[in-house]
Formats: C-alpha cells, sequence, structure tokens
C-alpha cells in the first residue's frame, strides 16, 4: 500500500489497518535511495501539460499525446541528460554531427 499524502497515513489506525490486511505501507524517508521524487516530479509535469490540457475521446488518443507529443517530442527533447554531460538531446546531436561533418 503505498501513500504520499501526509501524516494521516502513519496513524496508529491506518498502520493497523494495513497490518490485519497483510499489507506494507511504503513510506519512507526523504532522501532515500527508493525515493519516488523524480517520478513525482515528472507525473506531476505529465498532469500539467497534457493530462489538464482537453479531455480526451479515446484512450488510444491519450495515449498518442503522451507518448509521441509529449514525451518523445518534448519531454525527452528538452531535458539536460546526465550521460550527455548535461546536454539535451537536441544539443548533444548537433555537437555530434558537427564533429562527424568536420
Amino acid at each position: 500500500m503505498h501513500s504520499d499524502r501526509g501524516s494521516q497515513f502513519r496513524s496508529h489506525a491506518y498502520v493497523r489497518a494495513l497490518r490485519d490486511a497483510q499489507l506494507r505501507g511504503s513510506m519512507g524517508r526523504v532522501g532515500a535511495c527508493a525515493d519516488n521524487a523524480a517520478m513525482e516530479s515528472f507525473f506531476s509535469l505529465l498532469q500539467k501539460n497534457v493530462l489538464n490540457r482537453q479531455r480526451w475521446a479515446t484512450r488510444e488518443e491519450l495515449r498518442l499525446a503522451i507518448v509521441v507529443v509529449w514525451i518523445e517530442k518534448t519531454y525527452h527533447r528538452r531535458r539536460r541528460q546526465d550521460t550527455l554531460g548535461r546536454m539535451t538531446p537536441i544539443e548533444f546531436e548537433t555537437l555530434t554531427q558537427a564533429a562527424h561533418a568536420a
């Protein structure tokens, strides 16, 4: 059972209910190796930039908007990548192509 919604999920009654249902809570420490801050940030951006912009007629339209438009064309292309020396994929490709042309 996962929740990051605050202290009510650490209350004795809630912990007892989890134990009675044979579930484990996933509340961890901030900064722990399993901290999900990166995913929370990603999903917050997804919510703001895709999900809250319009209503989608079908799941397929929403899937295409998320995968093709937002992740592939926007998020990955503008996000600085540690493995690329803190450059965006566009910057990296531009430098690589210039180096090959020279």
